[in-house]
């Protein structure tokens, strides 16, 4: 069936996008709730006043007393109108606070505010065509690197691993590994320690990025990484990696396919290729019930396809999905493709592709 078959009247209509708007302005409580500590304190809180609450956040009661209002009417927070306190419980904290890492969804609610600060220069490009420079975006990518860097320990690295068949011996013995759009370098850095026998290089086109990497590497004290600003769809090295990354990063470039083959060039014969995107299909029709798609398409809008418009690119977006990705892995030169996915990860697909 298709969106146009399930129509409603415009009051039910109405409704629907009141909620919408209503859940836009929640999620920018929710990012200050996330950015303040407030969810972290009360998860550990018993049922406070607003001045409870701020004196345990170190924070401004007014501020926090508005914040509070706007929680509970949206059902975020629990209100107890008979005593005036505020309550989280902790299947609540579950989700938003801190403590509950890779699970929390309050991070994710960032997103809006700095998506907003680029709205006029997307405006623009519907207008005029173009993109936005990489540039802009240095705070959402600076954030969503600090995100992750939460995911990545010696335990997600193992489990990542046990994907590529005797890739763990292989580092252990001495191998080289590169990381297409590394970001900061954090995945990198955590292998550098876990493998000082096998060398780590790691490419990004944000010099930002790798300023960081830079920074992290030399905090760390390992001189089997290194880092520099590049073109990952420029990459010159023949047979030269046992293993080729590419996390997130492929919806990002402005020549993918060029990319992918460079990548199989630059494999050893028994090298491979690990790639991670989110777990969607190429299709919208099927893509329609996904928990996120709504956040997902309207971030692929607000960044994913400007950036690589801004090259002049193919713009792939967030949701090119499982379907495109296998169609472009073999037209690069990939002889096996399969896909997975990790307990700690279930939302994005991990995908092992080989040359042999």
């Amino acid at each position: 069936m298709s969106t146009m078959e399930q129509s409603v009247g415009a009051g039910v209509y109405a409704g629907r996008v009141a909620r919408t708007l209503n859940g836009g302005f929640v999620s920018m409580m929710i990012s200050i709730g996330h950015r303040t500590g407030l969810f972290d304190v009360m998860a550990a809180l018993p049922p406070s006043t607003s001045q409870q609450v701020a004196t345990a956040a170190g924070l401004d009661e007014r501020y926090v007393r508005e914040w509070l209002a706007a929680m509970s009417s949206a059902r975020i927070v629990e209100y107890d109108v008979r005593t005036a306190t505020w309550f989280l419980p902790m299947e609540y904290a579950a989700v938003l606070a801190r403590g509950a890492g890779a699970n929390s969804l309050a991070p994710a609610a960032q997103l809006l505010s700095m998506l907003a600060s680029v709205e006029d220069q997307v405006v623009a490009g519907f207008r005029g065509g173009g993109g936005v420079v990489p540039e802009a975006y240095e705070r959402l990518n600076e954030m969503v690197s600090n995100e992750k860097s939460q995911l990545i320990d010696e335990s997600y690295v193992d489990a990542l691993l046990e994907l590529v068949p005797g890739m763990h011996e292989r580092l252990e013995a001495g191998g080289i590994v590169l990381d297409a759009g590394c970001g900061d370098g954090a995945l990198l850095i955590t292998m550098g320690r876990m493998f000082p026998r096998s060398m780590f290089r790691g490419y990004d086109i944000s010099g930002d990025a790798i300023d960081r990497a830079l920074e992290h590497v030399e905090e760390a004290d390992l001189r089997n990484v290194d880092f520099a600003v590049g073109d990952v769809a420029s990459i010159d090295e023949p047979r030269a990696y046992d293993l080729v990354l590419a996390f997130e990063s492929m919806r990002e470039l402005a020549f993918p396919r060029v990319f992918l083959r460079r990548a199989v060039a630059a494999l050893k014969r028994d090298g491979y290729f690990l790639m991670q995107e989110v777990g969607v299909s190429t299709y919208l029709a099927r893509n329609l019930e996904h928990p996120f798609a709504p956040m997902l398409y309207a971030l692929s809008c607000m960044h994913t396809v400007p950036v690589a418009l801004a090259q002049e690119g193919e713009a792939l977006g967030v949701m090119w999905g499982k379907e495109r990705a296998m169609q472009m892995l073999a037209e690069a030169g990939f002889r096996s493709a399969r896909f997975e996915t990790l307990p700690v990860d279930e939302l994005r697909y991990y995908c092992v592709a080989g040359k042999m």
